[in-house]
């Protein structure tokens, strides 16, 4: 009798062990997706980043805007972009940088403000609504509507609206959390 609980106690362990290690496994692998799959807050530097990255994917906007477009920086050797949502009051804007390199215009920077002061003869202010900011087309049907408010050059951009609009296109694809209205 003492030999068969003995196997009973043995065997329970064993199993014990076993869903324990079962159990530890899956905590793992549960901490590991949670903290992958984080979305930013739209309109963050977090996601500023990443349109920055989206930026840099596109080749319309890397090969468009190569030419001219990027040069008239003011010498510095960058253009700013500084992008807001209006219906976001507590949320201030975020900034790109876009800079040549190898040959094409490469966003350098998504993030926080890093330049407070912009010359509107080469660096650029939009701002929209949130609803605006998800369902734009054309960027000149959008500010002939009041959709897409701008400030900088705008002979520039009228000339450079193809790859603007694919600009616009990005900031509705970059994943975001989006808060409700």
């Amino acid at each position: 009798m003492f030999k068969k609980m003995m196997i009973v106690s043995a065997l329970g362990l064993g199993l014990t062990g076993s869903t324990l290690a079962i159990a530890a496994d899956l905590s793992d692998s549960t901490k590991a997706s949670s903290t992958t799959t984080v979305t930013p807050a739209f309109m963050s530097p977090a996601w500023a980043k990443e349109l920055c990255t989206a930026w840099n994917n596109n080749q319309t906007l890397t090969e468009k805007l190569a030419g001219s477009w990027i040069k008239n920086n003011g010498g510095k050797g960058y253009k700013v972009m500084e992008i807001y949502d209006s219906s976001m009051k507590s949320t201030p804007p975020v900034q790109l940088e876009i800079a040549a390199k190898d040959g094409k215009a490469e966003c350098t920077y998504g993030g926080a403000i890093k330049v407070a002061d912009l010359n509107y003869n080469y660096d650029y202010k939009m701002w929209a609504t949130t609803h605006d900011w998800h369902h734009m087309g054309s960027p000149a049907m959008a500010m002939m509507f009041g959709r897409l408010n701008f400030k900088g050059p705008k002979m520039e951009a009228m000339e450079n609206m193809g790859p603007f609009s694919e600009f616009l296109k990005l900031i509705k694809k970059v994943p975001a959390t989006v808060p409700a209205s």
